[in-house]
């Protein structure tokens, strides 16, 4: 069963260059790689400086995605920004795990289950949607306190789990110290998405669990992907195999 993953850090919708804010660059960037399922990162909700947009809505219903869930992680003076999923496939078991360690600031993680269904046959996913901390340390206790979470621990040992979204991880040594000792693979190795304009870092990550191969992973390079936003799309092709 093949599929397309993207996840993305919007921005907002707010380009890093112009900081101009056009959810339409987000929209076209995102339908021009056609994934069948997106993890974003700061989607805003009722917040002024993005029009008081319910972006989650607006970009899913845009897009024709007919499955989504939004998660609010920061609360402002005026509305939220937050994590958001959007499917082809059914979503279930939404769950939020808080990864805020104290003196920092609120993260979580948005984790949910999917049905996906192809000619006939059904298998399910388990997708965590992050953006983590600042900080090295900060960083390393997130992960862990999402991977002792019983939707990610309490699993049968070919069951598919993919843990994707903004890492943050400036050095990339989260895959070694610690998604590696716990059985995940690194499903797109370090492709630079940071900045858009000149990417030198690779902040947004993916890793896979179980009965997942991977085919290709590749940032979106786009003119429009390099003004619509501080980070390109990471776009990833797997496919949920026999165990």
């Amino acid at each position: 069963m093949h599929f397309r993953l993207l996840t993305y850090n919007i921005h907002k919708g707010i380009g890093g260059v112009d900081r101009r804010y056009s959810p339409e660059r987000i929209v076209e960037t995102i339908e021009h790689y056609g994934p069948d399922i997106v993890l974003l990162q700061e989607v805003d909700d009722g917040v002024p400086r993005s029009e008081h947009h319910r972006q989650v809505e607006m970009l899913a219903l845009g897009m024709g995605y007919r499955h989504h869930t939004y998660q609010r992680n920061v609360c402002l003076k005026s509305g939220y920004y937050g994590n958001a999923i959007l499917s082809r496939f059914p979503l279930t078991q939404v769950d939020t795990i808080d990864l805020t360690v104290p003196l920092k600031k609120r993260r979580q993680a948005l984790v949910v289950r999917s049905r996906m269904r192809c000619r006939g046959h059904s298998k399910t996913l388990t997708l965590a949607n992050v953006h983590l901390g600042l900080a090295g340390y900060e960083r390393k206790l997130q992960l862990r306190r999402l991977l002792d979470h019983p939707l990610l621990s309490r699993h049968r040992g070919g069951a598919p789990i993919l843990v994707g979204g903004d890492f943050n991880d400036v050095w990339g040594t989260l895959g070694k110290r610690v998604m590696f000792p716990a059985g995940f693979n690194s499903a797109a190795g370090a492709i630079r998405t940071f900045p858009a304009t000149m990417p030198l870092r690779s902040l947004d990550r993916v890793f896979v669990r179980g009965a997942v191969v991977i085919h290709r992973a590749f940032a979106g390079h786009t003119r429009l992907a390099r003004q619509a936003s501080d980070h390109l799309p990471l776009v990833v092709d797997m496919e949920l195999a026999a165990r």
